[in-house]
């Protein structure tokens, strides 16, 4: 049985190196066959509108929505529940697929005895 890769990301557009190497090391993980949960926090859950990631750029690195693409097929995309209520986003505004969790959620996640948590 192999681990849960489960990555909190807590940076939006405005810290892009960061933020895109959450959506690589999520995407490789799923390339590589491992299951993937991917955390969306503070203004990384812009993200998860659709629109968001296609107008994100960073030079020299695989476009976003490339990326959160293969993390919508392979894995779990996860939008924090008090930071989408913040930002007035509902499960409708969403991408298809993707989910609206709290603490709870992220805590079971992470106790599991098969998972390793990061954090972006």
């Amino acid at each position: 049985m192999s681990r849960t890769l489960v990555i909190k990301l807590t940076a939006g557009a405005d810290e892009p190196e960061r933020a895109n190497q959450a959506f690589t090391v999520a995407a490789s993980a799923i390339a590589a066959g491992a299951p993937v949960s991917l955390w969306l926090t503070g203004d990384a859950v812009w993200f998860a509108v659709p629109g968001r990631a296609e107008s994100f750029e960073l030079p020299h690195a695989a476009p976003l929505a490339d990326l959160l693409t293969a993390v919508l097929e392979g894995g779990q995309l996860t939008v924090c529940t008090q930071c989408a209520k913040r930002r007035n986003l509902t499960e409708p505004d969403l991408r298809p697929g993707t989910r609206i969790a709290g603490a709870p959620t992220f805590t079971e996640e992470i106790l599991t005895p098969t998972a390793q948590a990061i954090v972006y």
